[in-house]
């Protein structure tokens, strides 16, 4: 049975108010649509965790979706801080948890293998261990130094975006990995988006892409440039210009409420909010083709 909706109806469906949200993606394919869109519906008291914030967290904070944000590392990638962010946490408007990136993904496999805790290396993110009672040491039971642990992180719902899925959400993605499937497979519900739907036997013409299987997923969701402004390989490039932007925009109060009311608010969906971007944008983020070699995958 497909499970192919629109984004606005995956949202209102499958994201509550208080949930705990995982948007993953590392450097690309962030689901900058799909915080627009809660944004858009006023979804309210959400405790996001995300490895790395990025401005989709800045953004969200700055609407006021969230109460707390569980993190391993929160910026700006390449300018500096979450300005929004940072602000809250140091007033005490926003509850906060902070790991290690290791942290944080052993969290998220300890989620996906169904165990209430993983163990970990120790690091030397000392510190961390004193300001966040979830990070514990414990006694090595075969004799050796101690070891970390940090307890299983099941979001309510994980939203991941890809390169193409099919209808019943079997997803392909490539590039950088980052940790898509541990969150996929560790939250409760699953709503993928997607720059191409595509035909089931697209997908398993390559099986070693399928990072998502159908059976994981709860929606999934047409949305192209649904990444801006950061990337999706093959698709389109990395909006820096916009990265150093947000800077400046987050400097005020009344700056961030603007662009949010021109660029959320302002705009139906994210297809609205691409043509809004214009040409000179699409153009200057438009990437070649470099396909990979053809794979043999033998007979049926």
């Amino acid at each position: 049975m497909s499970k192919r909706m629109s984004l606005s109806d995956a949202i209102a469906k499958y994201v509550n108010d208080g949930d705990t949200l995982y948007a993953a993606g590392f450097t690309h394919l962030i689901p900058f649509a799909a915080g627009h869109e809660i944004i858009r519906q006023g979804k309210k008291n959400l405790t996001l965790a995300r490895a790395t914030p990025d401005l989709i967290y800045d953004q969200m904070v700055a609407a006021g979706c969230a109460r707390k944000v569980i993190f391993s590392y929160m910026g700006n990638p390449g300018v500096g801080s979450l300005r929004i962010v940072r602000a809250a946490i140091e007033k005490g408007e926003l509850e906060w948890e902070e790991y290690s990136h290791f942290g944080m993904i052993t969290r998220l496999q300890a989620g996906a293998a169904g165990l209430p805790f993983l163990p970990m290396n120790q690091t030397g993110a000392t510190d961390l261990e004193r300001v966040n009672p979830n990070i514990k040491r414990i006694a090595d039971p075969y004799g050796g130094k101690d070891v970390i642990v940090v307890p299983a992180l099941n979001p309510d719902v994980a939203i991941v975006h890809v390169q193409r899925a099919d209808a019943n959400g079997n997803a392909h993605l490539w590039g950088i990995i980052g940790e898509q499937k541990e969150a996929a497979f560790a939250a409760k519900k699953v709503i993928v988006t997607a720059e191409e739907i595509v035909d089931e036997s697209v997908i398993r013409s390559d099986p070693n892409r399928t990072m998502i299987p159908g059976i994981v997923v709860s929606a999934v969701c047409h949305v192209p440039f649904a990444c801006h402004p950061s990337y999706a390989q093959g698709y389109y490039d990395r909006d820096n210009e916009f990265y150093l932007a947000w800077d400046k925009i987050s400097e005020s109060v009344e700056g961030v409420k603007a662009w949010l009311n021109e660029w959320v608010y302002g705009v139906k969906d994210r297809a609205e909010y691409w043509q809004k971007l214009g040409v000179e944008t699409h153009e200057r983020l438009k990437v070649p083709q470099r396909l990979s070699e053809p794979i043999n995958y033998g007979n049926y």
